[in-house]
This record gives C-alpha cells, structure tokens and sequence, in this order.
C-alpha cells in the first residue's frame, strides 16, 4: 500500500504540511498522525501555555510508538524560519543545543509533523535558563504500588501546600502517577530548587509514612509505595508537559484535573479521543498557574532545618 498523500493545515495564520497522515501511530484504538495533529489542535492554548518559552526535548516515533523512539534535544533539521529555538548548554560535556522554543501552536503541529508524540519542557524559560520558574512534584509509585497510594499522597501533597501558600496545579502523568506544579519566582538555581524539593519531599514523607518513601536508588527502594521524585527539580530532566501524549498503544495523555478529581480519577481514561471533549467543557485548568507564583524560600529554611538534623546513632 502506497503512502497517503500529504495534507496542509491551516493553523492560526501559519500552514503546516503533515506528510504520511494517515500513519497509524496508537495501535489500541488505530489513530494516526492525522489524528496526533488535530488532538494537539484541539488543546492548543493549553499546550502552547504549558510549553511556551522554555527549551523542549522531543520524544519522537517515527514510525508510531510500537516502533523505535527518538529523544531529541535539537531541533529536527528542515524547520520553517518562524519556529524559534533557545539554546542550553552543557558544560560537563562542553557542548550546546538549540532546542524547540514553542510560542505558536503551529510549533507543536510542525514537531508533530517531525514524528514528535511527547513533549518534556525544562522547568525554565528562554529568558533565564539556569533559573527554574516551575517546581515539580512527581509522584512516581513502585511496581507494585496501587494508585490509591497514589491518590492519598497526592491530598498530603495538597495539604502542606496549602499550609506554605503554594497553588499546585495537579495533572495525570499519562502513565502511572501524578505531578503537581507549582509557579515560583524565578530568583534561584537549579541546586537550590531540587534542594527545596527535597526538603518538601521529607515533609510528605514524615506524614504518610507508609506511603511514601525518598531514598535515592531505584534498587533500595520498596516497590509498593511512591516515590517523591525531586530529582526531575535537575538541571536538564524534563518530564511530559500538560497535554502532552504518552506514547503508548492507547494514546494517554498527561491530562489537568482538578484536586476534587484526585479521589475518583483513572488516568486511563484521558486520551487523545477523550480529552477533547473535556477540553472544549473545562477549558485548561492550569490556565492560572502563570498568576500563583510563589517564593521557595521557605522550603529552603525546611532544608537547611534538615541538614541541622543529626540522625540518632
């Protein structure tokens, strides 16, 4: 069978062409590239929110996600002079990208027309990228950890945000777990952020103790409980941004929900033939999180009170 033609799509003032639409790209329920693209239409204020201005590494699958995957740091050859990059550097190697720099919804259609599925933007922006402006709580469980665990830790998590004056702005990671984001002024580095991540990761820890756990190796940890993962708060981690597909067979995508949600919700249930909908009846609902920024300065105090803390012999 012949490759399908390439179509154009008018996206806002721009054209983008999208070659080979009807690819199959998710297996479980047949959607193509085609299908990608228009997802990505269909969320595009929230996606360009949650991508705008910050570097962007691309998780592409050129030939659908049951193929080979592509981590791309640079932008893909042959783009149109509006996309933008940001570059970021690398000294332990001695070496620099120019990475995707999103500001237009055609940016994402164009990477999408690039094979891209998954996008995982840094915590900062093109403006200063050694200073984050976006904390990230991830909540990683084990192999074996049920997604009530989950849920219980994700209302710890809302509980001793609301007692710091932080606004989290929970979603669904599209796979097993949940992040929450939280705006913070851009006044620190990365060390300092991934320190202040920690100091709340202990916090967590200390009032769900049989739920959650923040020891560094993998092979140390228990497979039933969760993970407070600070460790996506480093220079250079990234994770699937909001609204961003996952890819696997049933196109899950790393959905906003609201802290109500939390007790009720199924990640499974938000994909590419789902979150449409629920889109065009919520709109985004991390659409505030650039008017709730907060200082991380009392986390610091948090860690610098740990470090104080000297463990009984």
């Amino acid at each position: 069978m012949g490759k399908s033609p390439a179509v154009e799509l008018e996206v806002e003032d721009r054209v983008v062409r999208i070659s080979n639409p009807d690819r199959v790209y998710f297996p479980a329920r047949g959607e193509t590239k085609l299908d990608l693209a228009n997802y990505y239409l269909s969320v595009g204020d929230g996606i360009v929110r949650a991508l705008r201005e910050r570097p962007c590494m691309l998780h592409r699958f050129p030939e659908g996600v049951t193929g080979e995957k592509v981590h791309q740091k640079r932008l893909p050859h042959g783009a149109p002079p509006w996309v933008r990059t940001v570059r970021v550097h690398f000294p332990r190697y001695n070496r620099h990208a120019d990475e995707l720099c999103v500001t237009h919804i055609a940016d994402v259609i164009w990477a999408v027309q690039m094979s891209t599925v998954e996008f995982h933007p840094w915590n900062s922006r093109a403006a200063d990228t050694e200073k984050p402006d976006e904390w990230r709580i991830d909540l990683d469980p084990g192999p074996t950890c049920s997604f009530d665990r989950v849920r219980r830790v994700a209302l710890v998590v809302q509980e001793v945000l609301a007692e710091l004056g932080a606004v989290g702005f929970p979603k669904t990671s599209g796979s097993k777990g949940l992040h929450i984001y939280v705006r913070i002024k851009p006044s620190f580095g990365f060390q300092d952020v991934r320190k202040a991540a920690l100091a709340f990761a202990h916090e967590v820890e200390r009032r769900a103790p049989d739920d959650v756990e923040t020891t560094w190796w993998r092979k140390d940890r228990d497979p039933s409980l969760v993970f407070v993962d600070y460790n996506q708060n480093t220079r250079d981690r990234t994770i699937a941004s909001a609204y961003s597909v996952r890819g696997h067979p049933e196109a899950t995508v790393s959905t906003p929900i609201r802290w109500d949600e939390i007790p009720d919700v199924d990640p499974r249930e938000f994909t590419i033939a789902t979150v449409p909908a629920r889109y065009a009846e919520l709109g985004d609902l991390h659409a505030g999180i650039d008017d709730a920024v907060w200082s991380i300065e009392p986390l610091l105090e948090w860690a610098a009170r740990d470090e104080l803390e000297v463990p009984d012999e």
